[in-house]
């Protein structure tokens, strides 16, 4: 703890220049030297208890120096020439790094002169550049409260040292407590924050630490967050979570949010909406309730339940996932993001998911609703089918999570996503809880954002699907192991729209004898990359299974329901079997 001594306090007057300002100690007009060269505008005003000491230095044409001033309920620091021995003596005691040997104020690096040069015993060679920090507003404090080149300039040698082997450190001292977060001050020095951003990319660590304050002492105390990307995220984080906790859906999947359940919930709902999992997500439990029954169970059996919610590809990496688990993690699911991350078929938003709603982990959880409530809400013209644009907002969001609220921050923007910022339609505004923050309703540009560029056009393919009947007996077939629904039992089906002739034609080319041929609406099912555009006959045939010689399964109703696993493709023509 640094100490002063012969401590009086004041009441400030006036600021003539930088380094000069008058006060009233003891009912006495004084002349008050001014350490901290910055505008302090919002400090030193009229009025304001100040807190000076008394200088010992006959030679000296002032005989005050400008310690504190109090703001509201605090004590702030004004001693500019405090920090950096506040931070050597902090890190001298064996705070920030161990086995300190050696801690030199003022040493030289190319053009520049660092404030610390750290040593310690395993090798390490770190630069310190210190930073004093008493601009405050509202619990959020910014630097610097002028500009500064000088500052921009040890930014970028910072950065050059990484790159020549050293560490480097920007070490902000706030010279108060009771803060919320440091931000760089772009509307004073926007050049100053973009060098932070760099120097941050290239290695360089940045940290921010409030102080012990009191009219005759400052001590280094707790680390305050640090927003580098966007404040106006970080102000949102408390009414996101609030209105969260009060208005969130009663969904299955959140009444036991453990890590297998989460998966399975998150995987169901890409690309289908969550009235239309429920059920799925019930009946799949229920047959697998555990990654061991997942990653056991028979192909056949799982495609069955999968039937209906498409992307079967998604089910099958599961199943692939759940054997990594048994084998890899000894049937416990893993419970870090980078080794969640590591399971077959998952991404960074399903890791994000399963990590911050399982296991409360700080990871963001982007998706197609989070992409458009932040572009909103930044007023971002990013095109968010680009993966640059969803690796920024991950990393915005990464930066303000709350450690102690990640499941309710990420489920939060999830769900203003879904029920108030909706994809199709008029935002509800009116019951946004960010709404007084979001600068595309400030600006009125809601229904502009976000950029979204189209997707290529889809292929279109001719298909006839062919319903051949005996009875009650009706064929389908397996599909190829590789390519588009591999693996899975459709209807017959040929490329191109054939004709009633055509139709008799191919029948009697597979060894079948048509009876009766009936032509039945046509329909279109549309996939990621490819629209069906589809025919459909009812062929009535005698004998199905003696003479066909393709390769077909033939079967009744009950046990095509009970066995096989049809897609949804052949939704319009499966109800006639």
């Amino acid at each position: 703890m640094m100490r002063y001594e012969r401590i009086t306090q004041g009441s400030f007057l006036e600021r003539p220049n930088r380094f000069l300002a008058y006060a009233e100690l003891a009912g006495k007009k004084e002349v008050i030297h001014v350490k901290n060269t910055g505008r302090c505008a919002e400090l030193l005003k009229p009025g304001a208890v100040i807190y000076v000491q008394e200088s010992q230095n006959p030679e000296r044409k002032t005989k005050w120096d400008l310690i504190a001033v109090e703001k509201g309920d605090r004590i702030i620091n004004m001693d500019s020439q405090i920090p950096n021995r506040v931070v050597q003596e902090w890190i001298e005691e064996g705070n920030l790094f161990e086995d300190v040997r050696l801690v030199k104020p003022e040493t030289t690096y190319c053009n520049s002169r660092f404030d610390l040069y750290v040593e310690t015993g395993d090798k390490r060679k770190i630069f310190i550049e210190v930073k004093g920090v008493t601009l405050e507003e509202n619990g959020v404090v910014r630097f610097p409260d002028a500009p500064s080149e000088r500052a921009v300039k040890h930014l970028e040698e910072l950065g050059q040292a990484v790159k020549e082997g050293y560490e480097a450190y920007v070490f902000f001292v706030i010279q108060m407590k009771g803060v919320r977060y440091f931000t760089p001050n772009r509307d004073t020095h926007p050049a100053f924050c973009d060098a932070l951003k760099r120097a941050q990319a290239a290695g360089v660590h940045v940290l921010a630490y409030d102080c012990e304050v009191s009219a005759d002492s400052i001590e280094v105390n707790e680390e305050v967050p640090v927003v580098l990307g966007s404040p106006l995220l970080k102000e949102s984080v408390e009414p996101v979570v609030a209105w969260y906790r009060k208005h969130r859906r009663d969904l299955p999947w959140r009444e036991h949010p453990d890590a297998y359940r989460v998966w399975v919930s998150e995987i169901m709902l890409q690309q289908t909406r969550v009235e239309a999992v429920k059920p799925y997500y019930e009946r799949f439990l229920e047959a697998f309730p555990n990654a061991a029954a997942l990653a056991e169970a028979e192909e056949d059996k799982l495609l069955k339940m999968w039937e209906g919610l498409g992307y079967y590809n998604r089910v099958r990496n599961m199943q692939k996932a759940a054997q990594q688990v048994m084998t890899e993690h000894n049937g416990r699911f893993p419970q870090s993001y980078d080794e969640i991350l590591k399971l077959s078929g998952i991404g960074h938003y399903t890791a994000g998911a399963i990590s911050s709603f399982a296991y409360g982990i700080a990871k963001p959880a982007v998706d197609g609703n989070v992409l458009r409530v932040v572009s909103r809400l930044l007023a971002s013209d990013a095109d968010i089918m680009k993966a640059s644009t969803r690796a920024q907002m991950e990393r915005l969001i990464e930066e303000v999570i709350p450690i102690d609220a990640a499941a309710d921050f990420n489920q939060g923007l999830i769900e203003i996503g879904a029920i108030v910022c909706v994809p199709n339609g008029e935002p509800k505004c009116e019951i946004c809880p960010v709404a007084h923050l979001c600068k595309a309703k400030a600006q009125n540009i809601q229904m502009e954002l976000p950029v979204k560029t189209k997707a290529k056009a889809r292929r279109i393919e001719k298909r006839t699907v062919l319903i051949f009947r005996d009875n009650e007996t009706v064929a389908i077939r397996k599909r190829p192991v590789k390519g588009l629904l591999a693996g899975l039992y459709e209807l017959p089906n040929v490329e191109g729209h054939l004709t009633r002739k055509e139709v008799i034609e191919y029948g009697k080319e597979i060894g079948l004898t048509p009876i009766r041929v009936k032509k039945l609406a046509s329909a279109k099912h549309i996939f990621s990359h490819v629209e069906w555009h589809m025919i459909g006959y009812e062929v009535l045939v005698d004998e199905l299974e003696k003479n066909c010689s393709e390769k077909m399964i033939f079967a009744g109703r009950e046990e095509i329901d009970r066995k096989y696993s049809i897609p949804s493709a052949f939704e319009a023509y499966i109800e006639r079997k």
